[in-house]
């Protein structure tokens, strides 16, 4: 007969439980997946329908489609550029953008004066001349122009700037900075560090000159600045132009330096201190309109100031944004409505 077994006088271990699961499963890994996906292609739809009411906005100030006014307002807001401008988001003062909106206001009969809003450090100097061109051809059509200067409103800024009737700028205004500067990078010494070694098939001596793979040659940088002194010539040539002052007055004020609204007066560069509204009002009175004027501000509008309108302590009143609502609009316009020195 089998005798029955004994327990063991050793504690028996417990037996191994299999390891959790961790991370989700696949069901819920898809879901969530899915749930990226139709959000991102909300966001997107979001996005184009929004682009689509500012292309709307711009077009409609391009075409003349927005309020009635007898004096336009026209910026001149960041780096100036050639060309149309980066799109949607773009942030610089495009040359072509400004140039059409400048004959707009030349050729809408309602509008007797521009003011030009500049805050630019400056730019393209091609780009500069034609906004600078343009002014003149407006002015010689009859329409007075007058700039304003925000904070600064220097080189290409002040370029711009001078080709005005008459130009306001604040006592701290940074302005002024009259002249041309190349700058590029020899990176040679570097590539020798890292063991690089450019190599550069060219069909002209100076075809890569500038281009920082070696050090400039003498000839290369007497070329170069043969080049700067002719813009610089053109640029002092039109200051002295559209400010009335003799080219010897300019050039002891045009070796690059700054200056303050309150300094750039005293030395002829500005006429008036004081900031936008006292520039609109004196514009006003110059173009004969009557009463209050009434401005309105040409070309397209920024993202921000579509949906919500522009709520900045200089801007004058005109059409909130599209989520801007009464109440928002009527604190705005109280806050604008103060007298400004």
């Amino acid at each position: 007969m089998e005798q029955p077994t004994q327990p063991s006088q050793w504690p028996q271990p417990p037996t191994p439980q299999p390891p959790p699961r961790r991370g989700m499963s696949a069901g819920a890994k898809w879901a969530i997946g899915c749930g990226v996906a139709a959000a991102l292609m909300i966001f997107a739809l979001v996005i184009l329908a929004i682009a689509g009411v500012v292309s709307a906005i711009g077009a409609a100030g391009q075409y003349g489609g927005l309020p009635s006014g007898n004096v336009a307002l026209i910026r001149v807001e960041g780096a100036i550029t050639a060309g149309g401008g980066a799109g949607l988001f773009d942030s610089t003062a495009s040359s072509e953008r400004i140039v059409g909106q400048l004959r707009q206001a030349s050729d809408v009969d309602r509008i007797k004066a521009v003011l030009v809003r500049i805050d630019s450090p400056g730019g393209s100097a091609a780009a500069s001349q034609e906004i600078y061109d343009e002014i003149r051809r407006v002015r010689d059509r009859g329409k007075p122009v007058y700039a304003s200067m925000g904070d600064v409103a220097a080189s290409g800024g002040y370029y711009v700037a001078s080709a005005a009737e008459r130009i306001y700028a604040n006592p701290g205004t940074i302005t002024g900075s009259i002249g041309v500067i190349s700058a590029n990078l020899n990176l040679s010494g570097l590539f020798d560090k890292l063991g690089i070694a450019p190599e550069v098939v060219k069909t002209g001596e100076f075809k890569d000159m500038g281009s920082g793979l070696r050090p400039m040659t003498e000839r290369e940088r007497q070329l170069t600045r043969q080049l700067l002194d002719s813009i610089y010539q053109q640029f002092v040539s039109a200051v002295a132009d559209g400010r009335g002052l003799s080219k010897p007055e300019v050039l002891k004020l045009a070796d690059g330096r700054v200056f303050t609204g309150e300094q750039a007066r005293r030395l002829k560069l500005v006429d008036e201190l004081g900031g936008m509204r006292p520039a609109l009002r004196a514009l006003a009175r110059r173009a004969g309109v009557r009463g209050e004027p009434e401005l309105v501000e040409l070309g397209k509008r920024g993202l921000v100031e579509v949906l919500f309108g522009d709520t900045r302590a200089s801007a004058p009143p005109r059409l909130g944004g599209l989520l801007y609502d009464r109440l928002a609009d009527l604190v705005a316009r109280g806050a604008l409505a103060s007298p400004e020195r």
